[in-house]
């Protein structure tokens, strides 16, 4: 029989507001093998940890019980408390009686109960434990970035700069992501490229940094310290160590009218380009969809002018296998398609455009040039209406339920920039609420009103009608005024809700990452680990977690970067040794198990079984204990039994667990 101390935590009053924690404590030193068993009003702290220390010595304690909050805030702090004790930490048990029992409910009897039976199987389950030893991995010393914009450079370049090799693997052919295409930045409204473009020269000069534009990632296996990654290099027909970056193929090439997706297709590229005048590598790639000589087998015009001979029409995708010791997702963010949102006639008329066209129309190597025009007719706008919140903050399916966050902000930037360059337009932006929750924003917000004289309407707007005349009709409504209006427009800008790239659910699949209902990568814990993954050795940074803007993203890329150097800067880690095992005698090789595993840790192979003194080959599950996270799916899938977790009987457990619910 063990010897147990049970330990019961008040949280304050989380749990005691609810719970009889007295109750619990008297009704937990009955059970079986507990001999120890006592309250604290904060258990994690310094106080309460000696207490658990000082009990474990002087009872001689084999196993505690915690009752306490979710084992995802501190059950490594109570197992190294048990470990500092002497005690072998997986005999430590939590039983979450605040999120699981006090947050839930409101009447303390009903709350008590459950936090009883809830202790109570916690007991029992140390009960049947047994010591457990931890593992060895070795860490490979090479970091991978998924993503090549702010919060991927960023990452990159503080990783390499504790001196370890790092990858960025970005899919469009050039590093700078979205904030490439931003013209100035609040609330400080310097140049973005001024900032931006210095980060992109620094990573592709560093020696520790090695860039994989136009490539994707293909596949991933492994764990952490030790993840095996596939790269595809996808062909871009242009010899990278020939081109000269001269320019003269996309000055020849007779195929000038394919969309320009970096200007958000407000003009047209030839079919092999350059994304942008300070591209890295400023290397430029053909686009075989669009190329005449792919369709047709005819033209070649770009090999012909090219000097350098770096055109290579039979150029493949490269498969890359490299391994990596960590691995940081920054996939970054779009806009939301707006085609659900035709109230707005952002499909009617060419003069209704998002804030990031905007952005490229206001940039001077956009396709105006940097004049502020509409694109209809190319005359200069004398009323300008912003929408906020198109797709943000939505009630309904068509939009995002969360506040993108940065909309406020960059609204007010071009109401100032506009109202700046030229003071003869009027600048109306319609509201539900200005967010402004960050250092300067407040100020940079009221001086677009008080300075720059941009009038900011708190409503809604219903309808943009477009005219006959090539005006914009904008019906909307004056909450504080209590009145309805109806005003001109030359240009309408909407506000529309960012969504984290499209790529990031099949990231996740690969990376066995979470995400949340809205594909935004989840963090382990938002306040405790921000910016780990709940997977080991995958790391989050930048806008693939949450709405973000830039200064944040720099610092989340950081901290990202920080936590990968602390995993790479480490020979060994220790692997959890809570994980799943077969049973040879009872597993029946049916593959349930691995088909339900979320980590991949599952294989089988063909063994050779001593089943009562007949030897047979059979098909086996084995476990990877690298790769197993614990979770216990395989364990309750299994329809031999064969699957346990190690150091207990997960079938005595949940029989003895049902027998103390029922």
């Amino acid at each position: 029989m063990q010897r147990i101390g049970v330990f019961v935590c008040h949280c304050g009053t989380n749990i005691a507001a609810t719970v009889d924690v007295k109750k619990v404590v008297e009704m937990a030193a009955k059970e079986p093998g507990v001999v120890h068993a006592e309250d604290y009003q904060y258990m994690c702290s310094e106080a309460g940890q000696a207490k658990i220390i000082n009990a474990i010595h002087e009872k001689n304690l084999t196993g505690i019980v915690v009752c306490s909050c979710s084992p995802r805030m501190h059950e490594a702090t109570f197992r190294k408390a048990a470990q500092k004790a002497g005690l072998n930490p997986y005999m430590v048990e939590i039983a979450n009686i605040r999120e699981h029992c006090s947050w839930i409910h409101k009447d303390m009897e009903e709350a008590t109960l459950k936090a009883v039976i809830l202790a109570r199987a916690a007991i029992a389950k140390v009960n049947l434990d047994a010591p457990l030893q931890p593992g060895e991995s070795l860490v490979t010393k090479r970091a991978l970035v998924i993503g090549g914009g702010i919060a991927g450079i960023q990452s990159a370049l503080d990783i390499a700069e504790a001196g370890y090799e790092v990858d960025i693997v970005e899919k469009l052919p050039s590093i700078g992501g979205r904030m490439s295409q931003l013209d100035k930045t609040f609330p400080t409204l310097d140049c973005s490229a001024c900032i931006l473009t210095p980060k992109m020269v620094e990573a592709a000069a560093h020696e520790k940094i090695n860039i994989y534009t136009y490539s994707e990632v293909e596949k991933v296996s492994g764990f952490v310290g030790d993840f095996t990654v596939d790269i595809r290099k996808k062909a871009r027909s242009v010899d990278m160590s020939k081109c000269t970056g001269c320019g003269v193929c996309s000055e020849k090439c007779p195929s000038k009218k394919n969309p320009n997706e970096f200007n958000r297709g407000l003009n047209n590229r030839s079919a092999i380009y350059i994304p942008f005048a300070q591209a890295i590598p400023n290397v430029p790639v053909i686009d075989r969809e669009h190329c005449t000589k792919f369709k047709t087998g005819k033209c070649g015009v770009c090999s012909k002018v090219c000097a350098a001979g770096a055109i290579d029409y039979e150029q493949k995708d490269e498969i890359i296998t490299q391994k990596y010791g960590a691995i940081v997702v920054a996939t970054g963010f779009d806009v939301i398609p707006l085609d659900k949102y035709d109230e707005y006639a952002y499909s009617q008329s060419k003069d209704v455009i998002t804030s990031l066209e905007l952005e490229r129309i206001m940039n001077a190597a956009g396709p105006t040039k940097g004049h502020l025009e509409r694109l209809s007719d190319g005359k200069a706008p004398k009323n300008i209406v912003f929408v906020q919140c198109v797709g943000s903050r939505c009630s309904d399916e068509r939009g995002k339920s969360y506040c993108s966050k940065i909309c406020c902000m960059y609204t007010a930037k071009h109401a100032m920039l506009i109202r700046d360059k030229y003071p003869d337009t009027n600048v109306t932006v319609f509201y539900i609420d200005v967010r402004t929750p960050g250092k300067n924003f407040d100020e940079f917000y009221r001086r677009a009103v008080e300075d720059y004289g941009v009038n900011y309407v708190k409503g809604q707007v219903g309808k943009v009608i477009p005219q006959p005349d090539g005006t914009l009709m904008v019906q909307a409504s004056d909450l504080l005024e209590n009145k309805q209006i109806l005003m001109e427009a030359d240009m309408v800008v909407l506000a529309a809700a960012i969504e984290p790239n499209k790529d990031v659910r099949k990231i996740a699949t690969m990376l066995t990452a979470s995400i949340d209902t809205n594909n935004f990568l989840t963090e382990a814990h938002a306040k405790l680990r921000p910016v780990e993954s709940p997977t080991a050795g995958i790391f989050l940074s930048g806008v693939c977690q949450g709405p973000k803007d830039i200064p944040e993203t720099v610092a989340q890329a950081g901290a990202a970067a920080v936590k990968a150097i602390g995993l790479l800067a480490k020979d060994k880690l220790t692997t959890n040794p809570c994980t799943a095992h077969s049973d040879e005698l009872l597993c029946n090789g049916c593959s349930q198990c691995a088909n339900v595993c979320p980590y991949g840790a599952i294989s089988y192979e063909e063994k050779q079984v001593n089943d009562h003194g007949i030897r047979e080959t059979r098909r086996i599950a084995v476990v990877n204990n690298a790769l197993c996270q614990g979770c216990g799916a395989c364990t309750v899938t299994c329809p031999s039994g064969a699957m346990d977790l190690q150091g207990f009987s997960n079938r005595q457990i949940l029989a003895e667990v049902d027998a103390i619910c029922r």
